[in-house]
């Protein structure tokens, strides 16, 4: 068999499980997380421009 190939006799043996049950997702309340994040720069933007145009320059 070549590449993309296949036995056409397979087509009909195939068998897929639909059966969905409640228990079987993910809940998404099970991980809920309230709070908040802070962040503290030390860099003025300068820096941080100086330090994008640098990225920039090396890709």
């Amino acid at each position: 068999m070549g590449f993309g190939s296949y036995d056409e006799s397979e087509q009909d043996n195939q068998d897929y499980d639909t059966d969905l049950e409640d228990e079987d997702g993910v809940s998404t309340d099970e991980n809920k997380h309230d709070g908040a994040v802070e962040f503290e720069f030390t860099a003025s933007n300068d820096e941080l421009l100086d330090k994008l145009e640098d990225i920039k320059d090396n890709t």
